[in-house]
């Protein structure tokens, strides 16, 4: 079967994949000039465990395996990566039953390497930490989410398969029992395909519009969540991820660790209209304030703009966060079509399983 997945980010090229792993012939269209270069590009780089996802959602199912798989993958493939751990700390008695909720769903999710631990002994892990309460995450890590995802793209065309850049999809029509797509713009040329997953990241509405005979009631609304990033000028503070309890449209603002050994403060929730990545210099009160509520040693003027990146929200502020939106055939009723859509964090986490799953649709 010949294959048309639409975006080269980290879920598209993972279930390119995993499509060509399954035996088909896979092309990715990717609108820009370089994989990656979206949502994929602009997140923590964090391995989720997979704490704080609702029982019965694709995040819960898919989080804690596709963790697994993902480390397993890091060490075949000589991706950079470290299991670092991470505390997801409370830092008054009020923040308590929070922690604790965190706590009951992530064993309901299956994690490991969970436990909760008194101030005292969170400091001891770091002792720059404030805290009452923490609960460890053995089982987090960071990833270099570029070489992820070249590695990914190399086991692609090592099945055959193949990105073509600067290949934006601007129609896609049935044909026959396939799927003809007009591939770059309007001097394109129309190139037809037995299936189309959609995995366009912040465009899949857009692709899914122009899908002909899709039914546009379908097409769930589109919500930009910016989050920005500060980084910090001196040595790391912390050798874990420090995550403070969740805010809504979020998981505050904690401290990211790379593997080049930098320290950054994000992502904080900034609701927009329209997408841009610039970081408001401004916004550094608000985080020196969040920051101190667990680490209280912060310096002055420490903390410098460094950058955003924007979650594809399927619901806004003050309303209940959707799951992953996976539309297949048997949601929709057209054959050999699959969009994706909301499939924010923990996407990196998450792209190993949720291309296996979206490889199967292919058989509908």
């Amino acid at each position: 079967m010949q294959v048309l997945v639409v975006g080269a980010g980290v879920v598209g090229l993972a279930v390119a994949r995993a499509a060509a792993l399954a035996g088909h012939e896979v092309v990715v269209a990717e609108a820009a000039d370089a994989i990656g270069t979206g949502v994929s590009s602009r997140n923590s780089e964090v391995i989720h465990a997979g704490l704080y996802y609702p029982t019965g959602s694709r995040r819960a199912l898919h989080c804690p395996r596709s963790r697994r798989m993902l480390y397993d993958f890091c060490a075949s493939h000589g991706v950079p990566h470290r299991k670092c751990g991470k505390l997801v700390v409370a830092t008054s008695a009020g923040e308590l039953p929070g922690l604790e909720a965190i706590h009951k769903q992530a064993e309901a999710n299956g994690v490991e390497g969970l436990a909760i631990i008194e101030g005292v002994a969170a400091r001891r892990l770091e002792p720059e930490l404030a805290c009452v309460t923490a609960m460890v995450s053995s089982e987090t890590g960071i990833i270099d989410s570029h070489r992820f995802m070249l590695a990914l793209m190399g086991d692609l065309e090592d099945r055959g398969g193949a990105v073509a850049l600067e290949s934006p999809i601007a129609r896609l029509k049935r044909s026959g029992g396939g799927w003809d797509a007009e591939v770059g713009g309007s001097d394109g040329q129309w190139l037809h395909f037995d299936a189309v997953i959609n995995s366009a990241g912040l465009g899949a509405q857009s692709v899914a519009r122009a899908t002909e005979g899709y039914p546009q009631e379908r097409v769930p609304r589109r919500v930009l969540a910016k989050g920005n990033y500060f980084g910090f000028a001196g040595r790391p503070a912390f050798s874990r991820l420090i995550y403070p309890v969740p805010v809504p449209g979020g998981l505050g603002v904690h401290v990211t660790l790379d593997l080049a050994g930098r320290m950054r403060f994000g992502p904080d929730v900034e609701w927009i209209e329209q997408e841009n990545y610039d970081v408001d210099a401004g916004r550094a009160d608000a985080f020196y304030q969040r920051i101190r509520a667990y680490w209280p040693r912060l310096p002055d003027h420490s903390l410098t703009p460094d950058y955003a990146g924007i979650r594809p929200k399927l619901t806004g502020k003050g309303e209940p966060a959707a799951d992953f939106m996976i539309e297949g055939p048997k949601d929709h009723g057209l054959p050999r079509l699959v969009h994706l859509f909301g499939i924010e964090s923990p996407g990196l986490t998450c792209a190993l399983s949720l291309g296996e799953e979206v490889a199967s649709y292919l058989s509908s």
